[in-house]
C-alpha cells in the first residue's frame, strides 16, 4: 500500500501501485504506521516527502467500500483525521509531491503538508464533493482555509468544484511550484527537502511553531463533534 525509505535525513513515503490510492482503513493504517516510523527515526533536522505511483496521488475516500454502512464512512473520517493530525504535528518540514490527480480527501491529504509541488503535464486538484453529492466536512474546509490564502480561490475550490491544473493551482497560490514531468516534480521536492534540512532547525521546535501557526486547523481536525455523517443517498 505504501513504502517508506530514508535517504540521509530525508524520508520518502510513497503510495505504491497504479491504482487510485483510495483512502480506506488499510491504506490509512499503512500511512499512519509509516508516519510513526518517521517520528521514531527522525534526526534533529529531517524532512518528509510524500508522493505516489501512477496516475493518481489519491482519488479520495474509498466510497465503494463505505457504501454499505455509515459506520464505515465515520471510520475513514476518523483515520484520515488521525493521519492529518500526525502530519501537522510531525517534527520536520513535509512536502507533498503531487504527480497525479488529488481529489477530495486525497486533496486534503496533500494540503496537510507544509509544501506542495505538482506536475504540470497531467493531473489536477479537485474538491469533488458537490459533483458526487456529498456535504464537505467542516474540518476539510478548515484545512482549505488554512492553506489557500485568497477567499475567492477558496470559493472557487469548494463552491465551484474546480478542477485545478498545476498552472491554475500555482496562479491561485495553492501549490508552491509546478514542473513538467513526474521526475522533475520529485526532483523539486527533493531539492526543497535538502534546502530545509540544511537550515538545521530543531524538528520539535519546528513542530511547535507549526502547531501555533496552524492552531485553528488542528483544533478543527481534532473536533469530532461533527462526525462525517454528511453522506448522501449514494452511501
Amino acid at each position: 500500500m505504501c513504502t517508506l525509505e530514508k535517504k540521509g535525513d530525508i524520508f520518502i513515503l510513497t503510495l505504491t501501485g497504479d491504482g487510485e490510492h483510495r483512502l480506506n482503513p488499510t491504506l490509512l493504517d499503512s500511512i499512519q504506521s509509516s508516519l510513526r516510523r518517521v517520528r521514531q527515526e527522525a534526526t534533529t533536522s529531517s524532512a518528509l516527502i510524500t508522493t505516489a505511483h501512477g496516475k493518481f496521488f489519491s482519488n479520495g475516500y474509498d466510497i465503494a467500500w463505505a457504501q454499505s454502512s455509515q459506520v464505515r464512512m465515520a471510520q475513514m473520517d476518523s483515520l484520515l483525521r488521525s493521519v492529518v493530525s500526525d502530519l501537522l504535528t510531525l517534527p520536520m518540514p513535509t512536502i507533498a509531491a503531487v504527480t497525479g490527480h488529488a481529489s477530495a480527501a486525497g486533496y486534503i491529504l496533500a494540503l496537510a503538508h507544509d509544501y506542495l509541488v505538482m506536475r504540470s503535464d497531467r493531473g489536477f486538484l479537485y474538491m469533488s464533493e458537490l459533483d458526487i453529492n456529498l456535504v464537505i466536512p467542516a474540518w476539510f474546509v478548515a484545512v482549505v482555509e488554512a492553506k489557500v490564502g485568497s477567499p475567492s480561490a477558496r470559493r472557487h475550490i469548494v463552491m465551484n468544484a474546480a478542477k485545478l491544473t498545476a498552472k491554475d493551482a500555482l496562479r491561485l497560490g495553492v501549490i508552491d511550484s509546478a514542473h513538467d514531468t513526474v521526475a522533475e516534480t520529485f526532483e523539486a521536492a527533493q531539492a526543497r527537502a535538502l534546502d530545509l534540512v540544511k537550515r538545521g532547525w530543531d524538528g520539535h521546535v519546528y513542530a511547535q511553531n507549526r502547531m501555533r501557526f496552524l492552531g485553528r486547523v488542528i483544533r478543527a481536525v481534532e473536533d469530532t463533534s461533527e462526525r462525517n455523517t454528511n453522506t448522501s443517498s449514494r452511501l
